[in-house]
C-alpha cells in the first residue's frame, strides 16, 4: 500500500484501479447517444420505449446492488470487478444480435433489452467493486478521493464513449458497437487479472436493509440531483433533433468535460469544508444549468446549460457519499457503497420513461424544467441534512 502521506502515490494507485470503471463505463457510453435514435427512427418505437431501452440498464443495476455489495464484502472487490467486466463482454454479444436482427424490430428490441439488463448488472459490480478496491488499497481516509476519481472515470468514459459510438455506427454500422464492447471487456479482464487485490475486511456484516435505512436520506438527495443527468443523457439527442440543431453529441461531451474539470479542481473541498456544504453548492449550480437548457433559444446556450449542469452535478455523488459511507463500519463498506449507489440507479431508471412521458405531453424542452425542479428538491433535502448532522453525530456518540 502506498504511503498515505504522499498524495501523488495515493492518486496513482487509485487511478490504476478506477481504470476498470473507465473501461466498464466506456461500454455504457458507446451506445448511449445511438440507441434512442435507433429505437425511435429505425425500429419505429415511440419516445417512451426509446427512453426505456436506456433506463432498463439502470433498473438492472438497481436490482443487482444488494448482491453486488454481498460479493464485494464477502468475496472481495477484485472478484466483483472481474465478474462485472465479463458481464460487459456478454452485453456486447447481445448488441451484435440486435444489429443482426435489425430487420425484425421486436427481436432486435428484445436483444437490446436483454443486453442492457446484463450491462446494468455488470455496472453495479464494476463501479462499486472499484470503489471498494480503491478504498481497501489506500485507506478509508481517502474515501472522497476514491469516489471522486471513480466518478471522473465513469463520466469521462461516458463523454468519450458517446461520440465514439456515433462515429462507429456512422462508419461501420450497429454491429461495430457490439464488437468494440466485447474487445474492451477482454482488455479489462487481462489488465485486472494479476493486479493486487484489496484485503477483505473482517467483522460483522450489517444486514443490507439496515445499511439502506442509514443512507436513505442521502440517497434520496442524490436521486433527485441525478434526474438532470439522466434527462440529458437519454434525451439530449432527440431534443436537438426537435429543435433542428446540429451536433447534439457535443452536449454530452461538454457535460462530461465540465463534470471532470470540476472534480479535478474542487474535489479536495469535500474533506476541507464537508460533504453537505459541497452538495448544496453543486446542486444550486445544477439547477441553474437545467433551467438554462429549458429556456435555451439556440444550440450555443443549450451547450452552456449542459456544461453548467455537468459542473453542478460533478461533486454531488462523492459529497453526499462520504457522509453516507461514514455511517457504517468498515466491514459493511461494500454494502454501504452499493446501497447509496442504488439511488442513482433508481433515479436514472425511472428518468427515461418519466421524462419521455413529460416530453410526449409537454414537449422536449419541458423535461429540463422537470429535472431542474427535481434538483431543487435534492438541494432542499441536502440543506435539511446539513442542519440535522450535528444532532445525528451526537446521537451516535461521535
Amino acid at each position: 500500500m502506498p504511503d498515505t502521506q504522499r498524495p501523488l502515490a495515493v492518486t496513482l494507485q487509485v487511478v490504476s484501479i478506477v481504470l476498470f470503471t473507465f473501461i466498464g463505463y466506456l461500454n455504457i457510453g458507446i451506445p448511449l447517444a445511438v440507441l434512442p435514435g435507433y429505437v425511435h427512427s429505425q425500429l419505429g418505437y415511440g419516445a417512451v420505449i426509446a427512453g426505456l431501452v436506456i433506463s432498463v440498464q439502470y433498473l438492472a443495476t438497481l436490482l443487482s446492488r444488494p448482491y453486488a455489495g454481498k460479493i464485494i464484502d464477502n468475496l472481495g472487490s477484485k472478484r466483483a470487478v472481474l465478474i462485472g467486466l465479463a458481464g460487459c463482454g456478454l452485453s456486447g454479444v447481445f448488441m451484435l444480435l440486435a444489429a443482426w436482427f435489425s430487420n425484425l424490430p421486436a427481436v432486435s428490441l428484445g436483444s437490446l433489452l436483454i443486453g442492457r439488463l446484463v450491462l446494468g448488472s455488470a455496472e453495479s459490480l464494476v463501479g462499486s467493486g472499484a470503489i471498494g478496491w480503491g478504498i481497501g488499497r489506500v485507506g478509508a481516509e481517502n474515501t472522497a478521493k476514491v469516489i471522486s476519481w471513480n466518478g471522473i472515470a465513469s463520466y469521462g468514459a461516458l463523454a468519450v464513449g458517446a461520440p465514439l459510438g456515433v462515429l462507429l455506427v456512422r462508419n461501420f454500422g450497429l454491429w461495430s458497437m457490439g464488437v468494440s464492447i466485447i474487445l474492451l471487456a477482454i482488455v479489462g479482464l487481462l489488465l485486472a487479472w494479476n493486479k493486487v487485490a484489496a484485503p477483505i475486511v473482517a467483522g460483522v456484516r450489517l444486514p443490507f436493509m439496515n445499511v439502506l435505512g442509514r443512507v436513505l436520506p442521502h440517497g434520496c438527495a442524490l436521486a433527485l440531483g441525478s434526474i438532470g443527468f439522466g434527462t440529458i443523457a437519454t434525451f439530449i439527442t432527440l431534443y436537438y433533433t426537435t429543435q433542428h440543431w446540429d451536433n447534439a453529441v457535443w452536449a454530452l461531451s461538454l457535460f462530461g468535460a465540465s463534470f471532470i474539470g470540476a472534480r479535478l479542481l474542487f474535489g479536495n473541498l469535500i474533506n476541507r469544508i464537508g460533504g453537505f456544504r459541497v452538495a448544496i453548492a453543486c446542486l444550486s449550480v445544477e439547477v441553474l444549468g437545467l433551467l438554462l437548457l429549458w429556456l435555451a433559444p439556440d444550440a450555443n446556450l443549450a451547450l452552456a446549460g449542459a456544461a453548467l449542469s455537468g459542473f453542478g452535478f460533478s461533486l454531488v455523488f462523492p459529497a453526499l457519499g462520504v457522509e453516507a459511507v461514514n455511517l457504517v463500519p468498515a466491514s459493511s463498506r461494500g454494502a454501504a457503497v452499493g446501497a447509496y449507489s442504488l439511488f442513482i440507479d433508481l433515479s436514472l431508471g425511472i428518468t427515461g420513461p418519466l421524462a419521455g412521458a413529460v416530453a410526449s405531453g409537454f414537449g422536449f424542452a419541458s423535461i429540463f424544467l422537470f429535472a431542474a425542479l427535481s434538483a431543487l428538491g435534492g438541494l432542499l433535502l441536502s440543506v435539511y441534512l446539513y442542519r440535522q448532522a450535528p444532532k445525528a453525530r451526537e446521537a451516535r456518540g461521535d
